[in-house]
């Protein structure tokens, strides 16, 4: 049986950035993990430790970040955010950080779903090759080769 006190207090922080990664807000990421783990012990009985927790977790965040899409887009709800910008640059900087952000963030949003979801993780969400392969139920040689051929068509411009 799982004590799901201890797992909320050992991986809470990873789901919510794991979240991070995929919407980018911060009020979002944390309504759909405090939903992660709402979910997660409606369903502790169902959990078959085929894979580690922080995957089972993760797969529950995924699967409710997808219904949240599905929610936006039957609202017509616009997914743009804002560019976060340091607070020390001065106005031309703020532009041209805003500006390059923006560039990367169309180069990204143009891959395919999993490729873009690879890119933020590792990127954004700080997980490793093998925590990522696992998260989508393959292995980290996948992880790596999909990051690989997704930073090559955003520097290549595809």
């Amino acid at each position: 049986m799982l004590d799901m006190d201890v797992i909320y207090r050992e991986y809470a922080d990873s789901v919510f950035r794991f979240l991070m990664t995929l919407c980018r807000e911060e009020c979002t990421a944390e309504e759909l993990t405090q939903e992660t783990f709402y979910q997660a012990v409606r369903s502790a009985h169902k959990y078959d430790g085929t894979c580690k927790v922080s995957t089972w977790l993760c797969q529950i965040a995924k699967h409710l970040w997808y219904q949240e899409l599905d929610k936006r887009k039957r609202k017509g709800t616009s997914m743009l955010e804002e560019s976060m910008v340091s607070h020390k640059a001065g106005p031309e900087d703020e532009l041209c950080i805003r500006e390059e952000k923006m560039d990367v963030f169309k180069k990204v949003h143009i891959l395919d779903e999993t490729a873009k979801e690879v890119m933020l993780l590792r990127i954004t969400g700080a997980f490793s090759f093998k925590e990522i392969g696992e998260i989508f139920g393959k292995n980290e040689n996948w992880a790596r080769v999909t990051f690989y051929r997704a930073k090559q068509k955003i520097v290549k411009g595809r």
